[in-house]
């Protein structure tokens, strides 16, 4: 019997959360995109990549935080370094203690050592490694506060007239701010200015000392003709997420800022290509159609996984406790967020001998990213365990 009100307890409130989550999904796809899902930090663009054109706007012109976005920008001046010849794919970049001493997302690059510019280019793609991105930046400006200077300049000559970058990775900085509209130009750009470079943004993972290493856009995964570009968090900018996709001869470049979870941002950014393409006299495609992804092969640094990640794949989670108060358990997820960077924060009320306890929790990862979580954790002296998918079962590392 105690086992019965055990189960109860702990299944059925799992099941209502992910069927309130299923029909938040379906009501946002059934909808008018729409800014019902930010906050006051909540902008949406969507244009057509041909001409600029805008298909719709919401806030586009506020400032906001960019967060690992800012990496587009970065990796603008690194293409266009790797153009002009001033730096080569197999050169080597030197880490520099600063750049060591990034916060994650990271790939764990120690001072004195090197990484290649492409390990570099695809560790800002798949990972948004920060501690590869000060390192390129300091390549090229020689500091980064220099670089990050460089990139403002930059910026301002591509047309996006009220950003300003503060750093190489999009580190939270009170004056590092851009808008909708700004990203979505530097979007379309980088479609347009280096159409075999950009083509990078497609990779679904990449080899790293041993490890594959996924891309955190799941819009590849999920959103038919998606080949690009990048997702971005911290606390203070949201979840934000710019998106290039193609439909026939139509290609569109869509940015959500400011969301309140990943599944949402990506849930939103999807209503609002659709919306757009409808515009364009673009017939739809089913959501869960088979599509293969735009690749280009590139050095042994990177590894083309042969087949897609499966959407229903990408729900594991990690536990990282069990707390007396609510509160407290917020607190811990958060923190996980931070330190992992990646998943969402989620707090869950379970009923054990008659006493409610609060489990701390990162949702919506696939298994190589909860096990990539816990291993940041672990680093952080932070305790973690994997949770499959089915029935919410405790995973083995």
């Amino acid at each position: 019997m105690l086992a019965t009100r055990h189960v109860a307890h702990t299944v059925f409130p799992a099941i209502l959360n992910l069927a309130a989550v299923l029909l938040l999904a379906i009501a946002l796809c059934a909808a008018p995109a729409q800014a019902q899902i930010g906050s006051e930090r909540y902008s949406s663009i969507i244009i057509d990549a041909a001409d600029g054109n805008v298909l719709s706007a919401v806030n586009a012109d506020d400032l906001r935080h960019p967060a690992s976005l800012t990496k587009m920008m970065t990796l603008y001046m690194v293409f266009e370094a790797l153009r002009d010849r001033r730096i080569l794919l197999q050169q080597y970049v030197p880490v520099s203690s600063h750049a060591a001493a990034m916060s994650p997302t990271k790939l764990g690059l120690m001072p004195s050592t090197r990484i290649t510019v492409e390990q570099a280019i695809l560790g800002l793609i798949t990972k948004s490694a920060n501690d590869a991105a000060a390192a390129l930046g300091e390549l090229l400006g020689g500091e980064e506060d220099r670089f990050a200077q460089m990139m403002t300049l930059r910026a301002r000559a591509l047309g996006m007239s009220r950003t300003v970058f503060r750093n190489a990775s999009g580190l939270p900085d009170p004056e590092q701010v851009t808008t909708a509209r700004d990203m979505a130009t530097l979007g379309r750009l980088l479609v347009r200015d280096f159409p075999s470079e950009y083509r990078w943004f497609s990779i679904p993972s990449f080899a790293w000392h041993g490890q594959m290493i996924p891309n955190h856009d799941r819009m590849l995964q999920t959103y038919p003709g998606a080949d690009g570009i990048k997702t971005g968090y911290t606390d203070d900018a949201g979840h934000n997420l710019v998106t290039s996709a193609v439909r026939g001869d139509v290609r569109l470049v869509g940015v959500v800022l400011g969301a309140a979870s990943n599944p949402e941002r990506d849930v939103h950014m999807a209503a609002l290509l659709d919306q757009g393409f409808e515009r364009m006299d673009v017939p739809g495609i089913p959501r869960m159609a088979s599509r293969m992804p735009n690749l280009i092969p590139v050095a042994s640094a990177a590894t083309v996984a042969p087949h897609r990640m499966p959407l229903q794949a990408a729900r594991w989670s990690v536990q990282v406790g069990s707390f007396a108060t609510e509160s407290a358990a917020r607190q811990a997820a958060n923190l996980a967020r931070r330190t992992a960077d990646d998943g969402d924060a989620r707090v869950e009320s379970a009923g054990v001998r008659g006493h409610t306890t609060w489990r701390a929790l990162l949702t919506g990862l696939s298994e190589p990213e909860a096990h990539q979580a816990c291993n940041a954790l672990a680093r952080h002296r932070l305790p973690c365990m994997p949770i499959r998918p089915e029935a919410r079962q405790l995973a083995s590392k």
